[in-house]
């Protein structure tokens, strides 16, 4: 069975019939879902999910106990290094959903540093990723870094600063186009 990473912004609660058309098109296709723990888009997935009665789902939390499981549906526990606090605790297990996932539906606010950081692990990978971009509310499916520079090109300034500081954004592009573009 195919799996997708579905996760997204905190500051995304609220599912509109975009992001639902697509958790439904996943439901029809049988596929199944990893998602993550957190409130917000996390959360919102979940209740979705739940609300539908979809069992294919697999919840992943960092650390000893879960934040949100709205419908008792298995989970995976993944342990951060030793000493691992903050944004990188939490890593850990999206490391873990994007290395699991064929595919990837990120719901980005253009502004979560963890969210394109997801987008970034799955097309490390080489992963197909739909990302539901909020400003625009539409959605775009990336397969390698170049596609993603559009988006990045609409995020504010303030926040691409703290991209580049926080998830070493520009040497990831940079170490992508190598791999897409060897000498």
């Amino acid at each position: 069975m195919k799996e997708v990473f579905v996760g997204g912004s905190r500051r995304i609660s609220r599912l509109n019939e975009v992001v639902r058309a697509r958790l439904e098109a996943m439901i029809g296709a049988r596929l199944g879902v990893l998602v993550g723990d957190a409130n917000g888009a996390d959360k919102a997935v979940q209740k979705h999910f739940a609300d539908q009665g979809y069992r294919t789902v697999t919840v992943f939390y960092s650390g000893a106990q879960y934040r949100n499981n709205l419908s008792n549906w298995p989970t995976q526990q993944v342990q951060p290094g030793s000493g691992q606090r903050g944004f990188l605790f939490y890593v850990a297990k999206d490391v873990a959903m994007a290395k699991e996932a064929d595919y990837g539906f990120m719901l980005w606010d253009g502004k979560s540093k963890g969210t394109l950081n997801n987008v970034l692990n799955l097309i490390e990978r080489r992963k197909k990723v739909v990302v539901y971009f909020d400003p625009e509310q539409r959605c775009y499916t990336l397969s390698s870094m170049d596609a993603l520079r559009p988006l990045l090109r609409a995020c504010p300034d303030d926040a691409l600063a703290g991209f580049r500081r926080s998830i070493e954004l520009e040497a990831r592009l940079q170490q992508a186009e190598a791999e897409a573009n060897p000498a």
